[in-house]
């Protein structure tokens, strides 16, 4: 499923920000690619792994992303163990050490990047995750804030690295998702605010544009 996710020939969409079964199983109905949770505390989009379990009967019908910040790399270990996560992706300070560590494991790795200005993306140029994420540079929030990046500097760095998946998140919405797709031609795009009713809450209305769009 990563690698069809992943592919620059088509545009993937991730649904980030799952807190309820009930949403996860509509996504999965929906054919949506990919989900996202979020198992930062601190995250408006919380999910308790104590809760989580619901993620294990989804496996095999959607992607499941566990997006981590600054957890080191025994919990992605431990919900990928679990039969909980598919991938984890990394949304903080975290080292490059940790990447190969949990690729070490058996884990497949997304690295989010807070792009502010271009010169940003030359970390995802030597990063080894299996993707680069590239979202609006939010100190201290990690994501999730509705801001858009620099579409064009993002578009550059896809041409020049067509080996380095990219996934584009910031802000992406029913209006703007094909927009972003044509301009960056990424091989996914991301999206939490612009999918939902309330933080956490998902609107099935925008996710279905969100998939027409792409």
């Amino acid at each position: 499923m990563l690698d069809s996710f992943l592919d620059p020939s088509t545009r993937s969409i991730k649904v980030c920000g799952i807190t309820t079964a009930a949403d996860a199983e509509e996504l999965a109905r929906l054919g949506v690619p990919a989900l996202g949770a979020n198992f930062w505390p601190k995250s408006k989009r919380y999910l308790d792994p104590a809760r989580a379990d619901f993620l294990k009967s989804l496996q095999g019908r959607i992607l499941r992303v566990g997006v981590f910040v600054n957890a080191g790399t025994d919990q992605p270990k431990q919900l990928f163990d679990a039969g909980l996560i598919d991938v984890a992706q990394l949304h903080g300070d975290e080292p490059d050490d940790d990447i190969l560590e949990l690729q070490a494991h058996g884990i497949p790795v997304i690295r989010a990047l807070g792009i502010a200005h271009a010169s940003d993306l030359e970390e995802a140029a030597e990063c080894p995750a299996d993707a680069i994420l590239l979202d609006a540079h939010a100190p201290g929030v990690y994501g999730g804030t509705g801001e858009t990046i620099d579409w064009n500097a993002a578009a550059s760095f896809v041409a020049i690295h067509p080996e380095k998946p990219v996934i584009l998140a910031g802000g992406i919405t029913p209006e703007n998702a094909a927009e972003a797709s044509r301009t960056v031609r990424p091989a996914a795009l991301d999206t939490a605010s612009g999918s939902e009713s309330s933080p956490g809450v998902k609107d099935f209305n925008k996710v279905a544009a969100l998939l027409a769009a792409t």
